[in-house]
């Protein structure tokens, strides 16, 4: 999982995995996993992370 961008402790990753789906990024932190669509930007999938933390 290559890290593109990293605010700690948050770190922006892609996965080579995910050919053939539309630009998105996912974003880590400890255990946490979110994916959010790029164009036009919306959350995909929340895994861990509160809803305060994503807004």
């Amino acid at each position: 999982m290559p890290a593109v961008f990293q605010v700690s402790p948050y770190s922006f990753i892609f996965f080579s995995s995910d050919r053939g789906e539309p630009a998105h990024i996912h974003v880590t932190r400890d255990r946490q996993l979110t994916k959010f669509w790029i164009n036009p930007l919306f959350l995909d999938k929340n895994r861990g992370f509160k809803e305060h933390k994503l807004s």
